[in-house]
């Protein structure tokens, strides 16, 4: 559904919106003054209904989207695992190309994206030592759409580091070194961006954004 709207939401507005015009040029035609009270009262319920509809519904809408085409298609490369990252190793506008679902943005960055699920258990989220290099990764609530944590240069530095993230009421020992991140509903969307200087430092950005990277909570490292 989320991919229609996108690809066709444009022509499906004209053709609501031309019906609900023919409809109102029939009533007044037909009833005059009561049928346009009629109509705009009509008009209200509906705007008010679908206003409530559309800000509850379409966060879950759109980072679902983002979620079937992540495990379905993937960025690139095929279909990105759950719990997996996929790093990009074009920049967006060379992406365009395949039409990848982030073909747009800023081309001083390299993407990589998945989809987390925490609800068999924890997962850590790696990421190496970057310098000076900025790099961010945000988690984003399907439920609401909004991003509930960041990891990168301007929130949690840039040396190597390990974050744990678990549902919130996971109560397990967390391992030394580690950070914990809660995720409120135990999936995220997963967005990660690895700022790249020019066409020559491309490689060498690519390079770490495949180190950021997903692995499951063993037994051995909660000790």
């Amino acid at each position: 559904m989320n991919r229609i709207i996108m690809r066709y939401g444009t022509q499906v507005t004209i053709v609501i919106m031309t019906i609900f015009a023919w409809v109102i040029i029939s009533r007044i035609i037909g009833g005059g003054l009561q049928a346009i009270s009629l109509l705009a009262a009509t008009a209200l319920v509906v705007w008010v209904i679908g206003a409530v509809a559309f800000i509850y519904f379409w966060p879950s809408i759109t980072v679902g989207g983002f979620k079937r085409i992540f495990t379905k298609r993937g960025l690139g490369g095929g279909p990105i695992p759950v719990n997996t990252l996929y790093a990009v190793p074009q920049s967006p506008s060379q992406s365009a190309a395949s039409g990848s679902v982030i073909a747009t943005g800023t081309d001083d960055v390299l993407y990589l994206g998945g989809w987390l699920d925490v609800k068999a258990g924890p997962q850590v989220l790696h990421v190496p030592e970057m310098g000076d290099r900025y790099f961010s990764v945000q988690f984003t609530d399907p439920t609401s759409g909004a991003n509930f944590a960041y990891v990168g240069k301007r929130t949690t530095g840039t040396a190597a580091g390990d974050f744990l993230l678990c549902e919130p009421k996971w109560n397990g020992d967390l391992p030394d070194g580690v950070a914990r991140i809660d995720v409120p509903h135990r999936t995220a969307l997963l967005i990660g961006r690895v700022f790249v200087a020019d066409e020559d430092d491309r490689h060498a950005a690519y390079a770490l954004a495949k180190q950021i990277q997903l692995t499951s909570l063993t037994p051995e490292r909660e000790r």
